[in-house]
């Protein structure tokens, strides 16, 4: 997108001033001028220089992890279901009983990837990391420096194009190293791509289908293996478990809804729907909004206590404190009216579907049906009673 870009010179004559004075119209031009060629002499800043052209994509790209909270239990499940075959980690998949056959060719094609060892992934992921630099020094010689593209992309464009490379010594070794990092990183895409089937199967029933949840579970894979740092001592099933959570956390936000509703949000509202779920249990009630505000980390710990204290005791709480605990449970309802989808008034009711939502909605522009005929009625009695009258008294009635 084209953006109008301005500039601002550097003014080295800090000391000047340019003081109130009444002046003439042609001493205030000559002064101007004066100023504009300053300016023109001196180097130009771009105030864009340091601004990003999308802010959404720019921490998207070089965010460290994703925004979304980690999930121990998940990630101790999904390396539980490591080992399960493919076929019986998604019996309970609903899709899967309807003979989708795409889905089941998908299914047998990644069944034939062998799991790998977690020494096998450190050296897989070692050898990823040993091709990044010839990578850069291939695109450097080539003119293709894209930081923003994939790796295993750049990795297929700089094998493409190691022919630019003049030096034939230096091509051979570059080729070989780049083409062994590439391969590595294959396997290691592949090797997982079972984690991915393990989280999509989670997100089923949100407003994607299975095979779409996949599609972009897989994303999130491949970011992981570009960005996965074997020192740190991460399993690269942890980390890979994070990327395509987030990766299908925002398919999720931005396709399954008619409302956008960022990432950080969607997640918000889950883990909020998840502490209103248990507190119901827990209860044997609907909690109100001030009990999952308490649960939902919206006030500090000391003003977490003091509500719980108020709430055994009976004491009064702080002015305060109450005003907080009032907003917070305030940001609550709001989280849960964002929650909620919009309803078509298409939408078929009834067993036989033959009428539709919208039927059943009041028109507020239309006057109540039982108002129109109590109105009629009394028109109808007052006419009896006029025609019982002298023709001159019904004129008086009616002209008043």
């Amino acid at each position: 997108m084209n953006r109008r870009r301005r500039t601002i010179s550097r003014n080295s004559a800090e000391g000047d001033t340019i003081t109130p004075i009444a002046r003439s119209t042609s001493s205030v031009e000559s002064e101007l001028d004066e100023y504009i060629n300053l300016g023109q002499k001196e180097d130009e800043e771009d105030v864009l220089d340091d601004m990003p052209e999308n802010a959404e994509e720019e921490d998207e790209e070089s965010a460290p992890i994703p925004r979304i909270e980690r999930d121990t239990k998940l990630e101790e499940e999904i390396e539980a279901e490591k080992y399960v075959p493919i076929e019986k980690l998604v019996a309970d998949v609903p899709e899967i009983s309807q003979s989708l056959d795409p889905v089941r060719i998908y299914l047998r094609e990644i069944g034939r990837h062998p799991l790998l060892t977690a020494d096998e992934e450190l050296e897989l992921a070692q050898e990823i990391k040993d091709a990044i630099e010839p990578l850069e020094r291939v695109e450097s010689l080539i003119g293709e420096l894209d930081g923003q593209v994939a790796l295993s992309t750049r990795m297929t464009r700089a094998l493409d194009e190691i022919e630019q490379v003049p030096d034939e010594e230096e091509r051979s070794k570059l080729e070989a190293i780049i083409f062994i990092g590439k391969r590595a990183h294959n396997r290691l895409t592949q090797s997982n791509l079972r984690l991915v089937v393990s989280v999509a199967k989670r997100y089923i029933g949100r407003g994607l289908n299975f095979l779409d949840l996949i599609q972009e579970g897989n994303v999130g894979l491949i970011r992981a293996v570009d960005k996965f740092d074997h020192t740190l001592g991460f399993k690269f099933s942890t980390y890979a478990t994070w990327w395509i959570r987030q990766a299908i956390s925002r398919a999720i936000a931005d396709q399954a809804r008619t409302i956008r509703i960022p990432v950080h949000m969607v997640e918000t509202i889950n883990r909020q729907g998840r502490i209103q779920r248990k507190l119901q249990q827990d209860l044997g009630r609907e909690p109100t909004f001030e009990e999952i505000a308490l649960e939902m980390d919206f006030l500090e710990e000391e003003d977490v206590s003091k509500v719980r204290r108020s709430m055994t005791t009976g004491i009064p709480m702080e002015s305060d404190v109450e005003r907080r605990l009032e907003r917070a449970a305030q940001k609550v309802q709001r989280i849960k009216r964002l929650s909620q989808e919009p309803i078509s008034l298409n939408t078929p009711v009834g067993t036989e579907e033959n009428s539709s939502l919208g039927d059943f909605i009041e028109d507020d522009s239309m006057p109540a049906p039982e108002g129109v005929a109590s109105r009629r009625l009394l028109q109808e009695h007052m006419t009896e009673i006029l025609d019982g009258l002298s023709e001159r008294e019904r004129k008086v009635l009616v002209m008043r």
